[in-house]
């Protein structure tokens, strides 16, 4: 959406995008997990199950109900499936009160050896403002084009952020990048839990609000104050980082929402489990719906730290993304449910 209320409909390598289709080469010693999540078509990986036994620590719970999902607004992307709004009825569940951070994934990794698929491709989409000279002529094999922002940066993963010589020393508690749907998959399940479903993302980010834009209401910058962590400035070339970050920031750099959830919007982008189609609101259940059962492509929700009104208001509840479920960037993370 433009300054004037216009809708762009940006393509969506301005949120993320997707790697080439080649399959990621086997990690010599790659656990069981990782052979399992990353297998994409592989036993329980793509079937929805409940799960009750993960640590409630750091979890809120949402309680059982019925909440309206999606828009029937002029403000969002029809070609996303935004709409039509309707009402859906969900169980209760506990929701991570933010995302995974890389402290979190960090003991996730010892405690498995687990290897993403960003270090098994040996490369990762990086943000071309985030790249130093030397990074950038050392280090950058492509861009993506169309949104040349987006770098092909070898060595990049989550371990480090910008490639070679960056570190997450100082970010243990941002959330952590540069992991795939199947790396989220795998973390999830190693925690007793899952990927929350679009459903129950879209519920929890409202925070008891009834068809509000943002999870604080309808106003972007209320009183004045930056409430999220989005792009300030003229998207791609100047951020004037006016919200305080120019990347990922904290996982509690804001006001929680209704429900205690932190940063629902802005920051990362969220997978959640469920497949990818423009149409499925029309034809979805009206109780705990999973997703289509078929589909090459996974969802994302709630923007990132890249979203500018400009060229990409994604950073909305009821705004929807999607990206294959072995692509990874460096605006894309996670969080996980569990089902109580």
């Amino acid at each position: 959406m433009n300054s004037e209320g216009t809708p762009h409909d940006p393509k969506k390598t301005c949120c993320t995008p997707e790697r080439d289709g080649a399959p990621a080469p086997n990690a010599a010693g790659a656990s069981g997990a990782e052979r399992c999540d990353t297998a994409g078509a592989g036993a329980g990986v793509g079937v929805f199950q409940r799960i009750r036994t993960g640590a409630l620590d750091g979890m809120r719970l949402i309680p059982a109900g019925t909440f309206l999902m999606g828009t029937d607004g002029d403000y969002g992307f029809a070609a996303d499936g935004e709409g039509p709004m309707h009402a859906v009825e969900l169980a209760a569940f506990h929701i991570d009160a933010t995302c995974v951070t890389n402290e979190q994934f960090n003991a996730f990794v010892n405690a498995t050896s687990y290897k993403t698929e960003s270090e098994r491709f040996g490369w990762s989409y990086v943000f071309f403002g985030h790249l130093t000279p030397t990074q950038l002529a050392k280090s950058v094999r492509s861009t993506v084009q169309g949104s040349e922002w987006w770098c092909r940066v070898e060595g990049a993963s989550w371990r480090h952020p910008e490639g070679p010589g960056s570190t997450i020393k100082q970010r243990w508690d941002r959330p952590v990048v540069h992991v795939s749907w199947h790396d989220a998959n795998a973390f999830a399940a190693w925690a007793g839990k899952r990927l929350p479903t679009e459903a129950e993302w879209e519920c929890a980010a409202r925070g008891g609000l009834v068809q509000k834009r943002f999870p604080w209401g309808d106003v972007l910058e209320p009183d004045g104050r930056h409430a999220m962590n989005v792009w300030q400035g003229v998207f791609p070339t100047r951020n004037t980082a006016a919200d305080g970050h120019f990347g990922p920031a904290p996982v509690k750099s804001y006001k929680a929402n209704g429900y205690g959830l932190y940063q629902m919007t802005g920051n990362v982008w969220e997978w959640c489990f469920d497949r990818w189609e423009p149409g499925y609101y029309r034809v979805s259940p009206p109780g705990n719906p999973t997703g289509p059962a078929r589909g090459d492509q996974r969802v994302m929700r709630g923007g990132s730290y890249l979203c500018h009104e400009s060229y990409c208001n994604r950073y909305r509840t009821d705004a929807r993304s999607n990206n294959t479920p072995d692509s990874a960037t460096t605006n894309l993370g996670f969080r996980c449910v569990r089902d109580v």
